[in-house]
């Protein structure tokens, strides 16, 4: 019987120290006094005294489940209540773009967001402060919230432009920001929603831009080309071009470069018109740059190009037939006459008449200049030298001279006295 007793008394005994070790635990994880629980209980319970005077009687064993059954109620309200003020904050801080440094001053909330009751172990983890404590930085948060909606909403949309902007999508940027202040004047609008809803618009306009991308690189190589293509059109048209001058040789190169690069344009159009069009038939849209169709534009400048293109060759034709006329007009009236042995002797300075053409050798040509507007015309004295008096060789109404006056102008030309 006594050893029955015993262990009776054994197994009793284990119980009650179980149950202290739990009360122990859950008071530590809740902040409580564990001294002072397990007083109430009964007094024997307290670590000072010693194990063989624990009380382990019905009665305390009793009380001990009532305890610990009350302390893990207790664990489970503060870790629920404490989960939505960690869902709280973190809401709010994503919602305020609140600093990391600020978040973290937070952690020992926010790391039991999901665990369970088990799992949380950490002393203090579910004290009463700690919680109060989380309580009173959400009401800060949420009244801060109300003043800066505003700035946040202004902030997404400041990034909605700029994705917009990027991908050259023209959109009102002043009713939008005036719609918003209205939501948010009005009330009618959870801060959240309006946020979530600028978040969607955000995503869809950088799916937009990237759809975009492909196309707009080549507009910019587009653009660049005509630019590349103006600079070269005043180039050409730059008589003093190959002049020895500073940079001239800078430019001999950009202009090589530029040559290459026009002659892709045609090539680079074509692509482009293609690739628009298949975009905008994928999406039913029509591709717009900066409020402007571009299949527009591109249209536009084949147009101008073609424009320039006739022109240009308007007047190369042009001066074609100026040329031909001078030719014939010059075998009508002002045949070169043979030079005379005196004459040649006096070499290639003797040239009578304004502006040289180039021979086959790369001479000057002797014959006359039948154009009555080339500039540095000059006459001929009888050293060979240029007259300082300088006058066109050729009269404005060259083809109304007589015969006569030609003649008389062309023996007065050749009257050289020969050389020793």
């Amino acid at each position: 019987m006594l050893v029955v007793s015993l262990i009776w008394q054994s197994d009793r005994l284990h119980k009650v120290l179980e149950f202290v070790s739990t009360v122990h635990d859950l008071c530590s994880v809740l902040g409580v006094d564990f001294f002072n629980t397990a007083t109430e209980v009964h007094p024997s319970l307290n670590d000072s005294t010693g194990v063989q005077s624990k009380s382990i009687s019905n009665d305390t064993l009793s009380r001990l489940a009532k305890t610990v059954l009350a302390l893990k109620e207790d664990k489970k309200r503060r870790l629920q209540k404490l989960k939505e003020l960690a869902t709280q904050l973190i809401d709010l801080w994503n919602l305020m773009d609140t600093p990391q440094e600020e978040r973290s001053m937070f952690d020992h909330v926010t790391c039991n967001v999901s665990a369970s009751v088990d799992e949380v172990t950490i002393p203090g983890a579910l004290a009463l402060d700690l919680i109060e404590q989380a309580e009173v930085e959400v009401e800060r948060l949420d009244q801060l919230k109300a003043s800066r909606m505003k700035e946040i909403a202004f902030k997404k949309q400041a990034e909605l432009e700029e994705i917009y902007a990027r991908a050259h999508v023209e959109i009102d940027s002043e009713d939008a920001r005036g719609k918003i202040m209205a939501l948010i004047d009005s009330g009618n609008v959870e801060p959240s929603e309006l946020l979530a809803d600028m978040d969607n618009q955000i995503a869809k306009a950088k799916e937009e831009a990237l759809s975009r991308k492909d196309i707009l690189d080549k507009v910019e190589k587009w653009m660049s080309a005509c630019e590349e293509e103006s600079w070269l059109e005043d180039y050409n048209r730059d008589d003093n071009r190959y002049n020895a001058s500073r940079g001239a040789h800078l430019n001999l190169k950009r202009a090589e470069k530029a040559r290459v690069l026009v002659n892709k344009i045609p090539a680079l159009v074509e692509t482009l018109v293609a690739k628009t069009r298949a975009w905008e038939e994928d999406r039913g849209l029509s591709f717009a740059y900066d409020g402007v169709p571009l299949l527009a534009m591109l249209d536009e400048y084949a147009m101008l190009r073609h424009d320039r293109e006739e022109e240009k060759r308007r007047i190369r034709d042009q001066k074609k037939f100026h040329e031909q006329l001078n030719t014939e007009q010059e075998a009508i009236f002002g045949s070169r006459p043979s030079p005379s042995p005196a004459r040649a002797s006096l070499g290639t300075k003797k040239v009578v008449g304004p502006r040289a053409n180039g021979g086959a050798n790369g001479t000057p040509s002797r014959r006359l200049s039948m154009n009555p507007h080339q500039n540095g015309s000059r006459s001929i004295n009888r050293d060979g030298k240029r007259d300082s008096n300088t006058r066109p060789v050729a009269p404005v109404n060259y083809v109304a001279i007589s015969k006569e006056d030609a003649a008389s102008h062309i023996s007065a030309a050749e009257t050289v006295p020969a050389s020793p």
